[in-house]
């Protein structure tokens, strides 16, 4: 019995290091998949298997696909001249959840961070310059969150991309200061789109 006890700890441990989720939702999360072993458990299990084997990072943009190019990377109607950078995938996707932007995007993978040690080499900067420049891009969007890593890493890119013939926008109304993609509505985040001015 102990060794069952042990493993079911295990894994109480293990989702408590899912965001959002301290070591009592852990808990509960863990006694109703039990509860529910045949239903939850191990269609769950078998996903996320699945999901361990197949997903990846796109090698251009950094979004997770199945494939080495994700298909928003892949789609020629996507190929508008226009990249919009965001921190993580989280926020690509509450971008794609609005439907406001039509071209192609760039995960930096985080921000910088002073504090944290995190410069742009340890970012996908140097990938977006890369990229800036072989895609022929005219516009670069800063979706960045409103924090201050994430307007001190707007800065920086803004100042690499600096005369090369690129404008630099970033999103207007509607985000609030300190405010995060992930947790806007898609309103928010189409008007945003919408009233982006040059950074």
């Amino acid at each position: 019995m102990s060794g069952a006890r042990d493993d079911i700890e295990a894994l109480i441990a293990l989702m408590a290091r899912l965001p959002g989720l301290g070591p009592r939702s852990a808990r509960r999360a863990v006694l109703h998949l039990i509860s529910k072993r045949a239903q939850l458990m191990g269609p769950l299990a078998e996903a996320m298997a699945g999901v361990a084997r197949s997903a990846r990072e796109c090698q251009r943009c950094g979004n997770i696909s199945t494939a080495p190019i994700c298909d928003i990377c892949e789609d020629p109607k996507r190929a508008t001249g226009e990249i919009c950078v965001i921190e993580n995938v989280a926020d690509l996707w509450a971008m794609e959840r609005g439907h406001a932007f039509k071209g192609r995007y760039h995960v930096l993978g985080g921000t910088l961070s002073a504090l944290d040690a995190i410069g742009p080499e340890d970012l996908r900067i140097p990938d977006l310059l890369e990229r800036a420049t072989e895609e022929g891009i005219t516009e670069v969007i800063l979706a960045l969150n409103a924090t201050v890593e994430g307007q001190t890493t707007a800065h920086y890119i803004a100042e690499a991309l600096e005369g090369r013939g690129i404008a630099v926008t970033s999103l207007a109304q509607g985000v609030p200061i300190g405010g995060e993609l992930d947790y806007l509505d898609d309103g928010t985040i189409q008007a945003a789109l919408r009233a982006r001015k040059s950074f």
